[in-house]
């Protein structure tokens, strides 16, 4: 007995430590990334004055990435599928012609042969060029011309909710979709957004959850909430204030309009078992969070949560 009583205590401690959740896994989101930002979902937020280093990329997502109708070339000009595959399909012809032994020209062998084939080349290319011009807009579709920042055309005056917390200025929004105006009501929804999706996590009511998010993310929440129910703990997040906060990006597409906000918020967090003893957190102490919060509504709709993600 000697012998094995040491041995029992050790993997009963070990198991203990295994199986009691830290804070940052406990509480909604589980301290990680994850959601969707719609066409965005893998592109990076911009920086923020509140999440100056910007946000860390989604480990969970239903999004699955689609190509981009234009590809970026090396000096950041839109490049065409139309006129990339005209101008492949002119090569790879001319190529075939080497090839098979008719030469680079076909059998156009002769000087007059081969200003015959640079002519047609040439009516193609203007043919492509006003193909592309009349079904794109020439110099890029302008509903995807960049504008300043949402911030600078929103009349925030300053902080939102009073005191030291609320919505700030953010950074400039670099070109993307197009834009949505933000304002002042959509801030506090947000803000109220925040300490309800907390007080319904805490309270375990999924329910009331379903009415703030999106059906992704409530599929996260009850996993969490079924691990956490699994080990014989409960999370409970209170007394949620938001420091700063402000405007990464909003923009619209297929009908919707995302917003996502950087937000620097201090919490109650603390976890406890069956029997109401701390396992985790402080009751007292309040800690601190950064994460970027992205909302989605349709149009005439209200905002609901569609991805957490964590600042760097």
């Amino acid at each position: 007995m000697t012998v094995k009583t040491p041995r029992l205590l050790i993997i009963a401690a070990a198991l203990a430590l295994a199986l009691a959740p830290i804070a940052a896994d406990a509480r909604l989101g589980s301290g990680g990334s994850m959601g969707s930002r719609g066409g965005m979902t893998f592109a990076p937020p911009p920086s923020t004055n509140t999440a100056p280093n910007g946000a860390s990329p989604f480990n969970r997502t239903l999004s699955q990435p689609s190509p981009s109708p234009y590809q970026q070339t090396p000096y950041g000009r839109p490049r065409s599928p139309f006129m990339s595959g005209l101008f492949g399909g002119l090569v790879g012809a001319g190529l075939f012609g080497l090839l098979f032994g008719g030469g680079f020209f076909g059998h156009g062998m002769g000087f007059g042969g081969m200003i015959g084939f640079l002519f047609q080349i040439f009516l193609l290319v203007m043919i492509g060029r006003w193909l592309f011009r009349r079904f794109f807009g020439g110099g890029g579709n302008p509903a995807f011309a960049g504008g300043p920042g949402m911030l600078a055309r929103t009349p925030l005056g300053g902080m939102m909710g009073g005191g030291a917390g609320g919505f700030g200025g953010g950074m400039s929004q670099p070109p993307g979709p197009p834009t949505v105006q933000i304002a002042p009501a959509d801030f506090q929804a947000f803000e109220q957004l925040l300490q309800a999706a907390q007080a319904a996590w805490s309270a375990g009511d999924l329910n009331a959850l379903r009415g703030m998010a999106t059906p992704e993310m409530v599929s996260y929440f009850a996993e969490q909430l079924a691990d956490l129910s699994s080990r014989g703990v409960t999370n409970n997040i209170t007394d949620v204030h938001l420091q700063s906060g402000d405007l990464a990006q909003a923009w619209a597409e297929a009908g919707r309009q995302y917003a996502t906000v950087a937000m620097r918020f201090t919490m109650i967090d603390v976890t406890k078992d069956s029997l109401g003893r701390v396992v985790d957190g402080s009751p007292t102490e309040h800690q601190t969070a950064t994460e970027l919060w992205t909302f989605v509504r349709a149009q005439g709709g209200h905002w609901i949560l569609s991805a957490i993600q964590q600042a760097r």
